[in-house]
């Protein structure tokens, strides 16, 4: 059983429009409750076993969406004391023919939320020594707006199931589902939220990035599955804040037959390598290539698949700390810790592991990611030291043969025309441009702002492939730069 208590002290997100609404009585705008609403949907459509108890002052009572989704076998309709208990819970029954079995006390410590509230007698009301509701205050409580507040999402999640596993109660307030605050140091709560009712699965790799003055989002997935902007998914989206939604067209296997008008659509690409056996890929390779996959053969390189273990994790780890430039440029694992290596390793679901070996030593890797119709190639790196080996081309000959055994169709190995000596790699091991279609969805007025301005496209997809490799030195040299600065002493 998963308890929540649940405080509406305030029926907006604006905290400033609820302090109005409070102040004046005057309901006004179309999103009275949203969050609540929100919320009541995610209870209703999880299916862990939940009692969730509402508490409502007279500010917020729920209106009939509200009610229609607060089902009495997942949610009990309680009180959150104002000032007058006996009146305020009469007028609450009233307005939702429900009967509250607990209370809790609305805390108005600052002077502002006192005179908001017309509580100006005491810092709190008096409850009768009578009235029938049981106080919900005994309950050992655990607020997860306030703990995400100053912890990471992840560790307010484990420390919440620790609690509700010793039969505490979580509790939250709605108008911090999914916003920050900052007087009263709370957080977001909505990640949490959602994992902890295993709901709104939709979202779970959904990644929102700041760009300019508008938020951009997308599935990291992407290319692993076919991703559509439903109903459902566009409007959480527009909850968490995103102005944006990009998503491509995998065309390779799974063709938008009726995209809507309203979205923007640009061209895209990756390198795609469609595999029949792999005697017909070693066919199809030019002689330069068959002979680099013999020579790593001949010089005591041997390439097989890796369990994900301790050993695996530790080499992977020598290889991202080898040093700190790679292609001319900074490398970002550099530096990454063992202990990190080893989660991302034990972790990684769907993949394969190809290890290439020489004496018994990892000097190289490649991570397969198995998605719907394509498995994708995540990381190919080698020691620098073995290079003169051909340990990549052996690499990319053994994950052809994996595929091929399993049966893989496409083996795709990231995008085309971000760099001319990776685009000779890929060309000479049979890999092809493959064009298809991003399309991108205005969530909000900037969204489409920004839509029209032009600044929805990466720049280096907009610069001509002329200008982008006469860029590209520049680019690298400023990137060692801060690589060396990073690792200079202090």
């Amino acid at each position: 059983m998963i308890t929540i208590r649940i405080d509406v002290d305030y029926p907006y997100r604006s905290r400033f429009r609820s302090f109005i609404y409070t102040v004046s009585r005057l309901k006004f705008g179309g999103d009275y409750l949203r969050n609540s609403k929100i919320v009541a949907g995610m209870i209703n459509e999880s299916t862990e076993d939940i009692n969730a108890h509402w508490f409502f002052t007279l500010r917020t009572l729920p209106d009939q969406e509200l009610l229609k989704l607060l089902l009495p076998e997942k949610h009990e309709i309680d009180l959150h004391v104002v000032n007058d208990p006996v009146k305020e819970l009469n007028l609450l029954e009233a307005a939702t023919h429900r009967t509250p079995h607990h209370y809790t006390i609305h805390g108005t410590e600052r002077l502002v939320g006192r005179i908001a509230w017309r509580r100006f007698k005491s810092s709190a009301p008096k409850i009768p020594k009578d009235f029938r509701l049981q106080s919900f205050h005994d309950r050992l409580t655990l607020g997860i707006d306030t703990l995400v507040y100053s912890k990471p999402p992840d560790r307010t999640l484990t420390i919440a199931k620790e609690r509700l596993s010793a039969g505490d109660v979580i509790y939250f307030h709605p108008i911090w589902l999914f916003q920050r605050g900052k007087l009263n140091r709370r957080g977001p709560c909505y990640q949490v939220l959602r994992k902890i009712l295993a709901v709104d699965m939709e979202v779970e790799t959904i990644t929102i990035r700041r760009r300019l003055f508008f938020n951009l989002a997308r599935d990291y997935r992407e290319y692993e599955r076919s991703v559509s902007p439903t109903d459902k998914l566009v409007a959480r989206l527009s909850d968490l804040g995103a102005d944006i939604f990009t998503f491509i067209e995998r065309r390779w296997c799974c063709a938008i037959t009726n995209p809507s008008k309203s979205w923007l659509k640009t061209d895209d690409n990756i390198a795609l390598l469609e595999i029949a056996s792999y005697d017909e890929w070693l066919k199809k390779v030019g002689k330069k290539t068959r002979n680099m996959i013999r020579k790593a053969k001949k010089s005591g390189v041997e390439t097989r698949t890796a369990e994900p273990d301790d050993k695996l994790a530790t080499g992977i780890w020598r290889i991202y700390n080898e040093s700190p430039i790679r292609q001319e440029r900074m490398f970002p694992h550099y530096g990454t810790l063992l202990q990190d290596v080893q989660k991302s390793v034990f972790s990684a679901d769907k993949s394969t592991y190809i290890g290439a070996y020489f004496q018994q030593e990892l000097i190289g890797f490649i991570q397969l990611i198995h998605g719907d119709n394509v498995t994708i190639i995540s990381q190919i790196l080698s020691r620098q030291e073995y290079w003169d080996k051909a340990v990549n081309n052996a690499l990319v000959a053994k994950a052809v043969e994996v595929c091929a055994s399993k049966g893989v169709k496409w083996l795709m190995y990231g995008r085309m025309g971000n760099h001319p000596t990776l685009d000779n790699f890929k060309l000479s091991n049979g890999y092809v441009k493959y064009e298809l279609t991003r399309y991108y969805v205005p969530l909000s007025t900037r969204g489409r702002v920004a839509a029209r301005l032009g600044l929805h496209r990466e720049l280096k997809d907009i610069l001509p492939q002329s200008v982008k490799y006469g860029l590209m030195p520049v680019y690298n040299w400023t990137s060692r730069m801060n690589a060396r600065m990073k690792a200079a002493p202090r």
